[in-house]
């Protein structure tokens, strides 16, 4: 007596079906499998967590960033200085004015680096829409971003206000906390991002970021220099619309005293990253990988 043979299993999803020369006919078993941009959202998500860089670029980021900024709380608190109903919330400033720069780091890295590995051929071999690969990095890289920088903004404001309590500073309002916190979260999120962006276009990690950082401390640097009365106008934008002078204005603590205001550089970085993403947009559907 023959003992009964299992039920074969069925495919998942229908499989295509070739004309063999001979006139069968030959039924894939691997099911097929329509993709879309989760699985482009998936594929960045492990890249970012997995590689080295993040660790270690994210790592200096808090190291900077808490540690400069409670630092100087600390320093401040200590001393016998008086705040004057001065915020305590502009002392994060400068640890995320150096922060910064691991941030760009990042970005630069999250596109730039696979053009030099050559990792970039298997992900668009993987995901021939080249489009979706650019706006499956540009959102992972952003969330990660923004992030990791409120939290870490908003740990040092209120260590920040703790310990500067009963010395003068005043008590920030609802608008500053949003602007100390939320605001330069998406404010250097969308630096880092603009970052990601260059590094797509020029495909070249040190170059990139070479050119961020330029764009980052070069306008504050070049005006500070400036000392002909012909060149004031000039000088004057230069203060305005630096980077640096931008992510003070969210602590209203602007190094020009005049220029953009309340969210104005958030608006402002955004129309600029716009702008980028779509000239990276074009070259990458034009260029060969």
């Amino acid at each position: 007596m023959s003992t009964p043979q299992p039920p074969m299993p069925q495919p998942a999803a229908p499989a295509p079906t070739w004309q063999a020369a001979s006139g069968g006919s030959y039924t894939s078993p691997i099911p097929i499998i329509r993709t879309h941009l989760g699985h482009a959202l998936a594929s960045e998500w492990t890249k970012i967590k997995s590689v080295r860089s993040t660790i270690w670029t994210l790592g200096v980021f808090l190291f900077l960033v808490i540690g400069i900024g409670l630092g100087a709380g600390a320093l401040v608190s200590g001393s016998d200085t008086d705040m004057h109903g001065d915020s305590p919330l502009a002392l994060g400033f400068f640890g995320l004015l150096l922060g910064s720069i691991c941030i760009i780091t990042l970005g630069v890295l999250t596109t730039a680096s696979e053009y030099g590995t050559g990792m970039i051929r298997t992900t668009m071999v993987a995901c021939p829409t080249r489009s979706r690969v650019l706006l499956a990095k540009s959102v992972v890289f952003f969330a990660v971003a923004f992030v990791v920088t409120t939290v870490s903004a908003s740990f040092v404001a209120f260590a920040q206000s703790a310990m500067l309590e009963g010395s003068g500073a005043g008590t920030p309002s609802g608008g500053e906390w949003l602007k100390g916190t939320v605001g330069v979260g998406l404010y250097v999120a969308l630096l880092g991002l603009l970052s990601l962006i260059v590094g797509s276009i020029i495909r070249h990690s040190a170059g990139a970021i070479t050119i961020m950082i330029g764009v980052l401390l070069a306008p504050l640097v070049i005006a500070m220099f400036m000392f002909a009365d012909s060149l004031r106008d000039l000088q004057q934008a230069l203060f305005e619309y630096s980077i640096p002078n931008q992510l003070a204005v969210f602590y209203d603590n602007s190094l020009s005293g005049s220029g953009p205001s309340g969210w104005d550089p958030l608006w402002i970085m955004l129309g600029v990253t716009a702008v980028a993403f779509g000239g990276a947009y074009l070259l990458l559907e034009k260029r060969d990988v």
